[in-house]
């Protein structure tokens, strides 16, 4: 039985990586256990990880549930300097998405559902204010 998960980015320069996924994240490290290594529980059972090492260019990409991707993408923008990004869509898909990379390689992005009742409900079920 899987009950949680962790994805890990890597980083050559853990100050500034750890700034960046701050600013990315909106939060302080949830966790911090040692030096050159931080953790963020992005929803309950769900962690990311920044780790200082030789970073794994082109992995991922790891995206992030978002309320609204275009105020997120000039937020990022604006705040973190990264390169205007393009939110896709398809007709058969239930969200949109987007995918920046980080400083260090990491491909990261955001999606968001179309259909607001829909994310309401996923948002109600993630932090166990309804069943499924």
């Amino acid at each position: 039985m899987i009950f949680e998960v962790t994805n890990q980015v890597r980083v050559s320069n853990m100050k500034e990586g750890q700034e960046w996924y701050e600013t990315v994240l909106n939060k302080k490290p949830d966790y911090i256990p040692h030096e050159g290594f931080a953790e963020w529980e992005l929803v309950p059972g769900c962690w990311l990880q920044v780790s200082e090492e030789t970073p794994t260019e082109g992995n991922g990409p790891i995206r992030f549930g978002v309320k609204n991707i275009e105020a997120e993408r000039k937020r990022l923008i604006k705040e973190l300097g990264i390169k205007e990004f393009e939110i896709h869509s398809r007709p058969e898909v239930p969200v949109k998405w987007g995918s920046f990379s980080d400083p260090w390689g990491n491909q990261l992005g955001f999606f968001e559902y179309l259909d607001k009742e829909e994310e309401q409900q996923r948002i109600n079920i993630i932090i166990g204010n309804s069943k499924k």
